[in-house]
């Protein structure tokens, strides 16, 4: 009796062993048929993902070269404006008078310079008369010499008056020019996106120019995406790309790569570089500091035939154009099959060759847990 007892636990002991190990396909229960995915067309994207901000495509930041009490700003922060339109006076007072003092200078040097230029006519005519009585010997040496120098004297006067007249008109025109930059006008057409002065205060521009304000272009922004090392290098300069914004992310926005800044920027000790596009905001949508989601696209492919990279099986890791997919075909039956692979990314792959659309494709089995593989028998693929 106490064999068969031992016996019948030493069954029962195998029996769950069996049952832990093998579950209950040992029984002769049916197995869960495999998961599959439909094989479907679209479009595919591979892409390098990156974050940006948008900026004006092109500003300035006015500034007074004159000093002096700013008496006028004649803008606002949003106004457009045209280029050479007002934006602020500074008080003209002491630069008008400057003018009106250098203008009378000028003035009282050129009377001189009459004055001295009929003074060199007469002595070119005593320096005449002088030589014409030497040849007469009505003369004396002394007096045609006297008369040579006062005629090389009246020369060297109008010469001299000559030349300070030129500097004053140059100081003139200075004069001008500063009482012109009282009127501060708009360099560029654009909007104003920031005033950092205030009326009535009194600006020094001795040493340096104070800023006034800002004038941007926002018809025409830039996005500066920071792309990380890993990535920077598979970008190229007139590569597709495309951004979102977080306002809108179902809105595309499409451009060409112009440039990669070769200077890295250095974020939680992440280096990053500035990849550099421009896109046209003729309504004014897009505005300065935005963040955005900036996607470049490497290649894509369209109305291709996509399954999941986790239905293929590559047998030469460094070939990613040939693999192999285990079909589903209408009796129910695995069918191993070559196909070749177009477009891929991280999730789905075009394929070229191999499959047809309709096709039943399975999932790899090391993908089909609960995070990478369909909820169900024949989930279809979301594109």
């Amino acid at each position: 009796m106490k064999k068969i007892l031992i016996s019948g636990l030493v069954l029962a002991l195998l029996v769950l062993g069996l049952y832990a190990y093998f579950g209950s396909d040992w029984l002769g229960k049916p197995k869960a048929p495999p998961l599959t995915v439909t094989v479907e067309k679209g479009d595919l994207l591979d892409q390098v993902t990156a974050t940006g901000t948008l900026q004006p495509s092109g500003y300035v930041d006015v500034g007074a070269q004159v000093s002096g009490q700013l008496k006028v700003i004649a803008v606002e922060v949003g106004d457009k404006v045209e280029q050479d339109s007002l934006l602020a006076e500074i008080d003209p007072t002491v630069y008008v008078a400057q003018v009106d003092a250098s203008r009378a200078q000028l003035r009282a040097q050129k009377a001189q310079l009459k004055d001295r230029e009929a003074q060199l006519t007469l002595a070119q005519l005593q320096h005449t008369r002088q030589h014409n009585l030497l040849a007469a010997n009505a003369t004396a040496k002394e007096s045609v010499q006297s008369a040579e120098a006062g005629l090389r004297s009246a020369q060297a006067q109008v010469e001299a008056l000559t030349a300070q007249i030129a500097q004053t008109e140059s100081s003139l025109r200075a004069d001008e020019a500063n009482l012109s930059y009282a009127k501060v006008v708009a360099p560029m057409a654009g909007t104003v996106v920031q005033i950092d002065a205030r009326q009535g205060q009194t600006l020094n521009a001795s040493q340096q120019s104070p800023v006034l304000m800002r004038i941007a272009d926002l018809a025409v922004m830039t996005v500066a995406a920071k792309v990380s090392e890993a990535d920077v290098s598979k970008l190229t300069p007139g590569m597709k790309v495309y951004f979102t914004t977080l306002g809108d992310s179902r809105k595309r926005w499409y451009s060409t790569l112009r440039k990669i800044e070769p200077t890295p920027v250095i974020e939680n000790n992440v280096v990053l570089y500035n990849a550099l596009f421009d896109i046209d905001n003729p309504d004014g949508a897009l505005m300065s500091q935005m963040t955005t989601q900036v996607f470049f696209v490497l290649t894509e492919a369209k109305d291709a035939l996509l399954v999941p990279m986790s239905a293929l099986a590559f047998s030469d890791p460094s070939d990613r154009t040939k693999a192999q997919v285990t079909v589903v075909n209408a009796k129910g039956q695995p069918e191993i099959r070559n196909v070749q692979v177009g477009v891929s990314n991280r999730i789905h792959a075009a394929i070229t060759e191999g499959l047809a659309i309709g096709e039943q494709v399975q999932i790899q089995a090391a993908s089909s847990n609960k995070n990478n593989a369909p909820a169900r028998t024949g989930a279809r693929m979301r594109i």
